[in-house]
């Protein structure tokens, strides 16, 4: 089930990514090593089985292993550079440091403190409002609050449903404040 909402997060993210950005990053060098270690994260994801029950404990410790790797990593830049916005390793560098913190969920501080530096990067454009609203999500539902954007989907009765969200009535006002889709559009793409 967590494998089915994190491979169906990653696929929705894919059509929310930036548009190319032209200034060249000021650190070519750690924009290419986010996007190396998203590669080596998305080839652990790539192997696991759509049906989690086959899920063997094998591969999870794969999956952990890569993730803690990251997540380390990824600490040191955090708090040598702070927030890797896109000025620094360009719009692809920076998508890649959200999808690292995002699968940082052995450290939920650190993904609150990440979610700290992202509110500060997307306010002067460095980061996306639409990475914000995921680890938003995300770092809410594991202080068990419900979410502000429904971006974190469960598969149930044979289709995918958000979990509990916070004022849905007002959720499609808050999607559409970061740029994201109607709940509605959300969830017709992730059931088609």
């Amino acid at each position: 089930m967590a494998h089915k909402t994190l491979t169906l997060a990653l696929l929705l993210l894919s059509t929310f990514t930036y548009a190319a950005h032209a200034q060249r990053p000021r650190n070519p060098a750690l924009r290419k090593e986010l996007l190396n270690r998203v590669k080596k994260d998305q080839r652990v994801r790539a192997d696991l089985p759509a049906d989690t029950a086959k899920i063997t404990r094998a591969l999870v410790k794969r999956l952990e292993s890569v993730d803690k790797a990251n997540t380390a990593w990824l600490k040191r830049v955090v708090q040598k550079h702070g927030w890797p916005g896109k000025s620094l390793v360009g719009s692809d560098g920076a998508q890649a440091a959200w999808l690292l913190v995002q699968h940082a969920d052995l450290d939920p501080e650190f993904q609150k403190q990440c979610l700290e530096l992202m509110e500060k990067a997307v306010q002067v454009g460095e980061a996306l409002a639409q990475n914000f609203a995921y680890l938003t999500d995300r770092v809410r539902s594991k202080e068990g609050k419900l979410q502000l954007y429904g971006t974190l989907l469960k598969f149930a009765e044979g289709r995918y449903v958000p979990f509990p969200i916070e004022d849905e009535a007002n959720v499609d006002k808050r999607r559409a404040a970061v740029g994201l889709p109607t709940l509605a559009e959300y969830l017709k793409f992730a059931n088609q």
